[in-house]
């Protein structure tokens, strides 16, 4: 009996299904509701200009708003002008497309729309391209091909993404990752921008913009919502999604990433033993392991944890956070290291939500705070530890390598209180000159000067803000 082969008809027939603005000249009302994502102003002026020949990149974790930002990106062009039957999408993982080129696909779209003769002008969104076998390869050649249409292409797996990207598309390709919500969006997402006032800082002799709170424990209590649900759009928004955060994040996020995206991309043979390593990181996140301690917790091999944990950090599950010591060098060898969740709801997903008052909401704290720091692509962050101390933040200078500035994140008023408790933080910024340091707490904006060093403290909520709206500004 012969087995039913896909036509051409059913492969238009799908492309017209999912490119209804051909007819109705808007996207979908389901994503013309949402809100944007503030990112969406930097990523928008890398598609709009056909004239430069680059294909974009798209890339970022599951479920943080890459085709919600597609759609609002599409809606956008038809809004300034561009004709809907020049505005192609595709998503590589329907099974119909399986197997089919990218530039097949190009093809199909202009046959559907009657544009076969017609190469100018395209905007081409493909969404999941990673599931397409040396997907770089094809749209290099699309570039090369069609030089007045413009080619867009979004995945997951990021660290993959970006590999094959450099490699094989330098000068043809532009990188764009789109991050787990931060802090800063969460509350516009909300509409809680009215908790937030602008107030101008002296720092180091220069103005600086800070911010503070007219209700500093509402902001915090959005802040433990921000910790447990707040790194996924969809689920910051839906109180029934919040109810079971397990189900959806588990199931529809971590659980594709481990159990079919990285053994897909990896060839990884033992998914179990991947998701016991993930497990036991996620517990206990922010802590500082060591290849051995890694080794005897989770049963793994090290060299089999080595792997893991570059796959993890490609599919932005996690970074890895180097140590420095007093003075700012770098080890030459990295036997300990401390490794963040990029987003902290991962935990709360796979455990359970915390409290304001949880034995891990110190560790929670830091990394919702890390996980700003880790949308800053071009400024890598480390952790200072030494026989008799440690600093939780410490930023290095680009041309020196010296200490720049240095943070200690604490859930705690007690080092307002106490500031000579804070020995580690001071030794550091006196052997390293640094004139001021900053130090969390949950409410108190305050500055001390203690043994030549000025203390600016400030609360976490209103620090992890900061450091998120900073980034995009």
């Amino acid at each position: 009996m012969a087995l039913f082969e896909i036509t051409d008809e059913q492969i238009i027939n799908r492309v017209k299904f999912e490119n209804h603005w051909w007819k109705e000249g808007k996207i979908d009302d389901f994503y013309n509701s949402m809100k944007r994502r503030l990112y969406f102003d930097e990523f928008f002026p890398l598609i709009e200009h056909i004239g430069i020949k680059r294909a974009v990149v798209l890339m970022g974790p599951r479920r943080v708003g890459k085709t919600v930002m597609i759609f609002h990106s599409i809606q956008k062009l038809i809004d300034n002008g561009v004709d809907p039957k020049k505005i192609f999408y595709l998503s590589v993982e329907t099974p119909v497309f399986n197997s089919i080129g990218i530039e097949s696909l190009f093809n199909y779209c202009r046959k559907a729309v009657g544009k076969e003769d017609e190469f100018d002008g395209f905007y081409v969104f493909f969404d999941e391209i990673q599931y397409l076998k040396d997907w770089e390869i094809h749209l290099k050649s699309l570039v090369d091909s069609y030089h007045k249409s413009k080619f867009i292409v979004s995945g997951s797996a990021a660290a993959a993404l970006k590999l094959k990207s450099i490699e094989s598309g330098a000068g043809r390709f532009t990188d764009f990752t789109l991050p787990p919500l931060t802090f800063h969006e969460y509350i516009h997402l909300k509409d809680l921008e009215y908790l937030i006032v602008p107030v101008d800082k002296i720092w180091n002799e220069s103005k600086v913009e800070f911010y503070e709170s007219i209700d500093i424990e509402e902001l915090n209590s959005h802040f433990i919502d921000y910790i447990n649900f707040g790194g996924y759009p969809e689920v910051s928004l839906s109180k029934e999604i919040q109810s079971n955060p397990g189900r959806y994040i588990k199931s529809d996020i971590i659980d594709k990433v481990l159990l079919r995206d990285l053994p897909s991309l990896y060839g990884i043979q033992d998914v179990q033993e991947l998701n016991s390593l993930f497990t036991t990181i996620a517990f206990n996140t922010g802590n500082e392991f060591s290849y051995d301690n890694l080794a005897i917790t989770s049963g793994v091999s090290k060299n089999t944890i080595k792997k893991y944990i570059k796959y993890l950090e490609a599919a932005f599950l996690i970074r890895v956070v180097n140590r420095v010591d007093m003075s700012g060098k770098k080890f030459k060898r990295a036997n300990y290291f401390k490794i963040y969740l990029t987003n902290p709801s991962l935990r709360s997903a796979l455990f359970s939500p915390i409290s304001n008052i949880s034995g891990v909401i110190g560790n929670m704290v830091e990394t919702a705070i890390y996980s700003q720091w880790f949308h800053r692509f071009w400024q890598t962050p480390y952790y200072s530890r030494w026989k008799n101390g440690e600093v939780d933040i410490v930023g290095l200078r680009k041309g020196n390598l010296k200490p720049a500035w240095a943070v200690e994140i604490k859930w705690s008023n007690r080092y307002y209180e106490n500031p000579g408790d804070l020995k580690g933080l001071n030794s550091f910024a006196n052997k390293n000159n640094l004139s001021r340091a900053i130090v969390t707490t949950i409410d108190i904006t305050s500055e001390i000067n203690v043994n030549n060093v000025t203390y600016d403290y400030i609360p976490s909520s209103l620090y992890c803000y900061t450091i998120g709206r900073r980034t995009l500004e």
